[in-house]
């Protein structure tokens, strides 16, 4: 493979490319359009191609790679700084190039057809998630000024609305309870558009050979299995399990001088998404620690007594994310270690 590389900055319709040498020399600039693209690379001898991780990343990432070529992608806030001069489009293609020439850089792990398929049922149960519970405390909050209140909770809203439908001695109008019916089949639409995601979900976590090993780890369903084999795919893009918690922000954020560490609170990097889930699938498991006696169980039960349960549980979630890891990495089950008495 050619030590040439090209930085590639990718757009809805005009493509720019910069091609770098080894010692960090522009050799030459390009602009192509969309449809030129992978004709383009699969007549081009193959060499190393960096993208910023962006939307369409992960398509163009596979269709080069089908070219012959290496491929790479990078974080925008790590390209910043190699910019050089004002901000245009070839000025990013060179700062992509200049900046995957570095050797401490890190890369975006890349994507397979099957991963976004997985991350994108996952996105849009997120979305109808935060849909139905902005719904639900809409009609809580119609309600109250109505004079009917309910506990907290979907199922309250779900078990008492259609009571209060019924009910002729509150102060509901024919207008108002014609419309609450409306919200009330709203929400009950947005439930099962949700249950029939988790259905795909479940399905591919049985099918899934890497889920189904994940899923052999307490406090990890098919949700959160799911979303970390999207996240990370066999885990070979990872050193280790600490640059998985470290890039899921799970790990302390630094402010040290002087040579005196100071460590704050989690930097939250990352996959916010995934981070949620894995902490809580570790809430969970945290609520069921007491009378178990394994190895973590009993780690997170004593870090619970001797400090706060959030932080407890974010040390859990941190734990996961590495375990999690070397079971992808070494291609094996969650091992339960007992201790005993």
């Amino acid at each position: 493979m050619s030590t040439i590389t090209i930085g590639l900055d990718i757009a809805k319709s005009v493509f720019h490319l910069v091609w770098m040498s080894a010692t960090g020399k522009v050799l030459k600039r390009k602009m192509l359009s969309r449809k030129k693209v992978a004709e383009y690379f699969a007549n081009l001898e193959a060499c190393i191609v960096v993208m910023e991780a962006c939307g369409s990343t992960h398509y163009w990432s596979r269709v080069i790679t089908r070219c012959g070529h290496e491929v790479k992608a990078i974080a925008p806030q790590f390209i910043t700084p190699y910019r050089k001069g004002n901000k245009n489009d070839y000025n990013d293609a060179e700062a992509i190039a200049e900046a995957s020439q570095r050797e401490n850089m890190r890369f975006v792990p890349l994507k397979t057809l099957e991963q976004q398929d997985i991350q994108m049922l996952h996105r849009i149960r997120e979305r109808l998630v935060k849909n139905r519970t902005a719904l639900s405390n809409q009609i809580r909050g119609l309600l109250a000024e109505y004079g009917l209140v309910m506990p907290k909770g979907i199922n309250h809203l779900k078990a008492q609305l259609p009571g209060f439908l019924e009910e002729g001695e509150n102060e509901l109008s024919i207008l108002a309870r014609r419309y609450f019916q409306r919200l009330s089949e709203e929400l009950d639409d947005l439930s099962i558009q949700i249950k029939s995601v988790d259905r795909e979900v479940l399905g591919i976590n049985k099918q899934n050979e890497f889920c189904q090993r994940l899923s052999t780890m307490t406090g990890i369903g098919p949700i959160v299995a799911t979303a970390f084999y999207a996240g990370i795919g066999d885990g070979k893009a990872f050193k280790s399990g600490r640059h998985v918690s470290a890039w899921l922000g799970l790990v302390p954020k630094q402010h040290s001088t002087g040579g005196k560490p100071v460590l704050l609170g989690i930097s939250k990097r990352g996959n916010t998404y995934l981070r949620t889930q894995l902490i809580n699938g570790a809430r969970a498991a945290l609520r069921h620690c007491e009378n178990k006696t394994d190895q973590v169980s009993i780690w997170a039960r004593q870090l619970k007594e001797r400090s706060n349960y959030n932080i407890a549980t974010v040390a859990l979630a941190n734990k996961m994310a590495r375990m999690a890891w070397a079971m992808l990495h070494h291609q094996e089950d969650y091992r339960l270690k007992v201790v005993t008495q």
